[in-house]
């Protein structure tokens, strides 16, 4: 599987990204950096990653959605490529309109930096069948603007869809129904505020996220 990992102005976790992904699929990813037009064609899987893209100004994730290389991002998205946004990376497809609904100040407007217990809400999604069962994960969490939110016809289609694919044990920012991953229509582009990039090395205190990359990896195999 090829993979590729999309760096902005003020990005902080593409390496984290990057480390994740040859750690599992044994190749290098792909750099590609937000002014660049068009994403590889032999690429399989993309991950849009956490940082403060632009500063946060505007809203967070709001310039980055408007970078050259995202207009491809979306056409490829939209003819089944895997993509998935974490934390920063939630809010640029959420600005980009890949994903239903926006990120918001935490409620309480302070960072929240811990790791968090997340239920996995869909087993059986592209990005948690390798989990087998597994309901639970922890996965580090770092952010000030991660309060999930929507209006009820929104939130209630994305229940009923499945495509709520993890929610917070513990409501840490406000998010609406302790949603903390959600995917589109499709199934195929995945948007969550924890990192399960910083989860996969027992040095860092887990490896719970590397059955997300596995199940990315298994399903395009």
């Amino acid at each position: 599987m090829r993979t590729a990992v999309i760096s902005f102005p003020a990005s902080n976790c593409d390496r984290d990204a990057y480390t994740a992904l040859h750690q599992v699929t044994g190749q290098e990813p792909v750099m590609i950096w937000h002014r660049e037009t068009e994403i590889p064609a032999n690429v399989d899987f993309v991950v849009v990653p956490g940082g403060f893209s632009y500063g946060d100004y505007l809203r967070s994730g709001a310039i980055a959605a408007r970078s050259p290389i995202v207009r491809d991002l979306i056409q490829k998205a939209g003819k089944g490529l895997t993509v998935a946004g974490f934390c920063n990376g939630f809010q640029v497809l959420t600005e980009a309109g890949l994903l239903p609904g926006a990120l918001m100040r935490n409620d309480k407007l302070k960072f929240v930096c811990k790791p968090q217990s997340l239920s996995i809400v869909n087993g059986k999604s592209r990005f948690t069948s390798a989990y087998n069962g597994q309901k639970n994960v922890v996965y580090p969490v770092a952010h000030h603007d991660g309060n999930y939110f929507a209006d009820k016809k929104t939130l209630d289609k994305l229940e009923k869809n499945g495509q709520v694919i993890f929610k917070y044990d513990e409501n840490i920012n406000g998010s609406a129904r302790n949603i903390a991953g959600i995917t589109n229509d499709a199934g195929n582009v995945l948007g969550m505020m924890p990192h399960p990039e910083r989860a996969v090395d027992p040095l860092h205190g887990g490896t719970d996220g590397i059955k997300l990359f596995q199940s990315v990896l298994d399903a395009a195999l």
